[in-house]
């Protein structure tokens, strides 16, 4: 008898392998998912942050906030990106109003797919996020920080 080395694994430990690689990808899809989400809510931030700077001088200037998305344009303000589908203006009165973007339903994340990213103005020049029922609609997970704390920009 000549004795013969095991080569290979054994079905046991091909199993074990398969069950946790399984388990680490049923973990790490879902938050790589959300963290895609939440990178394309980084560009409404950034469409709105350009946004306000203009609105603040034009607020400055003309004592009025823009009335509508060719006010938003005239004031040299982009209305989309890549998933944001359009900028608008919502509740305007004198110095005081809510900006609105609107997410792409297509080419987008499932979770912000139409949803509405909203920022308002106060009279006082401060700009607050708009959590769920107050105009934003994306789920709290996918807002950016400030909208999270409730806090003030």
């Amino acid at each position: 008898m000549t004795n013969q080395k095991q080569q290979g694994f054994t079905l046991i430990e091909l199993m074990i392998v398969v069950a946790i690689i399984g388990i680490l990808a049923a973990i790490a899809i879902p938050a790589y998912q959300d963290y895609i989400a939440r990178s394309q809510v980084s560009e409404a931030s950034t469409l709105i942050g350009g946004a306000r700077t203009a609105i603040e001088e034009s607020v400055a200037q003309e004592g009025a906030f823009p009335a509508d998305t060719a006010a938003l344009t005239a004031l040299g303000i982009r209305t989309s990106g890549q998933y944001v589908d359009s900028l608008s203006v919502a509740n305007v009165a004198t110095s005081t109003g809510q900006l609105l973007a609107t997410f792409k339903t297509t080419g987008v994340s499932s979770g912000i797919s139409g949803g509405v990213l909203a920022y308002e103005r106060t009279a006082g020049g401060e700009w607050l996020c708009l959590q769920n029922g107050a105009g934003s609609t994306l789920e709290t997970k996918y807002l950016p920080k400030p909208c999270s704390n409730a806090s003030s920009l």
